[in-house]
């Protein structure tokens, strides 16, 4: 279909934004898509984002926009996330919008965004969930400007929300720079504050360690502490992690795991060393009385499912 033209001054007017209820204008939005070419549609999303205050349909609009990136929409974007071109309220329409502006944010890859996304994420006064959102945004963005403001994130004892904590060190994992390492190591090492508190920071932290995936003493003594941790799930986390180094002692390591107490990390163990050393590992644990009733039966199906594929 040919483009009709594009005339934004008359755009407000085709939506008939003072009479008609949002899901109207929403389906006129939509097609959109069938009139116009990808620039116009940059310039008409831009267009709306700037003059439309109603969230709903602000929110409909950054979703289609995504398609549609350039540059005036991502300065829009970020105007509308440091609240330059909305009046600011504390309703969760809003912290939902700009959670979703972040997150639109980071699908432009654009570095020249970092420090926005850092102001927000490093104001203790705003919501958590657009503070979860500006780092893991950061993550996704990869930019190693990011690293040290996230690793203070971490370290801060003042820190109210573990949750931020959580995503700081999430980010961290995926930006894959190795100066993240030693200060996620003496986080670990610390046995302090919220590290103590809460078992799922831990887990997040084993995970980032994977993630950069570097041979390092202090990182494998990280590995063999939290072999021992009370939490089920940071056992295996690092059963995982130790599944995908080259470290030459992961599956000794992660066959201590064998007799754990948790079937769940059994059962992990347990797959982690098919993958590892084959079905040797199989044969061993049904053959030997020491290992649980539990594990036998998950080998016996490993070398079923083994021996149905061979």
């Amino acid at each position: 279909m040919e483009s009709k033209g594009l005339n934004l001054s008359e755009i407000l007017n085709d939506l008939g934004v003072e009479i008609n209820p949002p899901s109207v204008i929403l389906q006129h939005i939509a097609q959109y898509e069938e009139y116009y070419n990808d620039s116009e549609l940059s310039d008409i999303y831009n267009y709306l984002l700037v003059n439309i205050k109603d969230y709903e349909i602000l929110s409909s609009i950054i979703k289609l926009s995504d398609s549609h990136k350039s540059s005036q929409i991502l300065s829009t974007l970020l105007n509308i996330l440091l609240l330059k071109s909305i009046e600011s309220d504390d309703s969760d329409d809003l912290i939902n919008l700009r959670v979703l502006c972040a997150r639109a944010i980071s699908n432009y890859k654009d570095t020249s965004t970092v420090g926005a996304l850092l102001y927000c994420l490093n104001n203790k006064n705003e919501n958590y969930k657009l503070r979860l959102a500006c780092a893991d945004s950061l993550g996704r963005i990869g930019d190693k400007y990011a690293v040290a403001p996230l690793i203070d994130v971490v370290k801060d004892e003042d820190e109210k929300s573990v949750y931020v904590k959580e995503s700081a060190v999430f980010a961290l994992g995926l930006l894959g720079d190795t100066g993240a390492i030693d200060p996620l190591v003496s986080i670990m090492e610390a046995k302090q504050g919220l590290i103590d508190k809460f078992s799922f920071l831990k887990e997040k932290i084993v995970e980032a360690l994977g993630k950069l995936n570097i041979n390092s003493s202090k990182v494998l003594h990280v590995y063999k502490t939290s072999l021992m941790d009370s939490s089920p799930m940071v056992r295996i986390n690092t059963i995982e992690a130790l599944m995908n180094s080259e470290y030459a002692e992961a599956p000794e390591l992660i066959r201590t795991a064998l007799k754990d107490e948790d079937e769940e990390v059994q059962r992990n163990a347990l797959i982690a060393l098919y993958n590892l050393i084959g079905r040797d590992i199989l044969d061993e644990v049904l053959s030997l009385p020491s290992y649980s009733v539990f594990l036998k039966n998950e080998a016996k199906n490993l070398r079923d499912e083994y021996e149905e594929d061979e």
